[in-house]
């Protein structure tokens, strides 16, 4: 395979309508999760994609997994679980461009109990690229034991890495363990692309190139630091540049565009581009998806991507 990425997929409930989530009547259905967010990306721009999880065997699980096989994405480690229920969240409408709140009910989650496992190491060693969250992390000690061990075994093996920090907050004991855990698992990756904000809660510096900085001295090869609508700062140790975005004329839900951008960079490394012109697509891949409600509903495949070119 191209690429193998672990995670836990969640049932996504989108609200109708707009307003606090106590008060919506009425959801729409819809896969979510970061890891697999990237895995279909991917999986749509042609790249041979696996997927490490677990679900739960109940309806939520079966059309996930349903989902999953419809886009083409390698599910031979994608555990069905009789004991434990598949994840869900709730997303809340907006209108006006901002962020929408959310809630999860992922706690005994079937992918929460997934861990080391020899199948588990031998599938994600078939393939070239292994990219890794730091959502995945957070769900379990389990899952972060997983995680370590693809991580370790990829960087042992000349496997390249991707990190993206994806911070979720409420999943960890505290702000202290998150930022020590997840600089360690950076450590271990060939790319690391931090959000802005996640990048000054990591590491403490306020501007791109410090944070940048931070973690080529850590053994990072590549990082390219999202600045939003901005566009993306990036640097290899050899160069820096500013790689602008792409204007948005309506924001329709911010949720998944840092998964789109993951999906730029990856996939334009493995195609050959430059670092400078794989962030360009994820600047135009992240651009994309914030037009449309569902995490990955903006995920394009080839023709659309070519599409998405003309406009920069």
């Amino acid at each position: 395979m191209d690429v193998v990425t672990v995670g836990e997929a969640l049932a996504l409930f989108i609200a109708e309508a707009p307003g606090p989530l106590d008060g919506v009547p009425r959801f729409m259905r819809a896969p979510a999760g970061a890891e697999l967010n990237v895995a279909v990306g991917l999986s749509r721009l042609g790249l041979r994609t696996g997927y490490i999880s677990a679900l739960g065997r109940d309806s939520l699980g079966e059309a996930l997994l349903a989902f999953m096989r419809g886009e083409g994405i390698d599910c031979a480690q994608v555990v069905v679980d009789a004991a434990h229920p598949t994840g869900l969240m709730f997303k809340s409408r907006q209108d006006d461009g901002a962020d929408p709140a959310t809630e999860y009910f992922r706690r005994g989650s079937a992918a929460s109990h997934l861990g080391p496992a020899a199948d588990l190491l031998r599938y994600a060693a078939s393939a070239r690229h292994l990219h890794l969250s730091g959502v995945a992390p957070a769900v379990s000690a389990s899952l972060r034991e997983l995680v370590f061990a693809l991580a370790a075994q990829a960087r042992s093996r000349g496997q390249r890495v991707s990190f993206d920090p994806n911070l979720r907050p409420g999943l960890w004991p505290s702000e202290a363990e998150m930022v020590q855990t997840l600089n360690e698992l950076a450590a271990q990756a060939d790319l690391v692309m931090p959000g802005i904000a996640e990048g000054r809660v990591l590491t403490g510096h306020t501007e791109p190139r410090a944070i940048a900085d931070f973690y080529l001295a850590r053994g990072a090869k590549q990082v390219v630091v999202k600045l939003g609508a901005d566009g993306a700062y990036a640097a290899d140790g050899k160069g820096y540049a500013h790689v602008p975005g792409m204007r948005v004329t309506q924001v329709v839900d911010t949720v998944g565009a840092g998964d789109g951008f993951a999906v730029g960079v990856v996939s334009g490394l493995l195609d050959g581009l430059s670092l400078i012109e794989a962030t360009r697509r994820g600047n135009a891949i992240g651009a994309r998806v914030v037009q449309f409600p569902g995490d990955s509903d903006g995920l394009p495949d080839r023709r659309q991507l070519e599409d998405c070119w003309l406009q920069l």
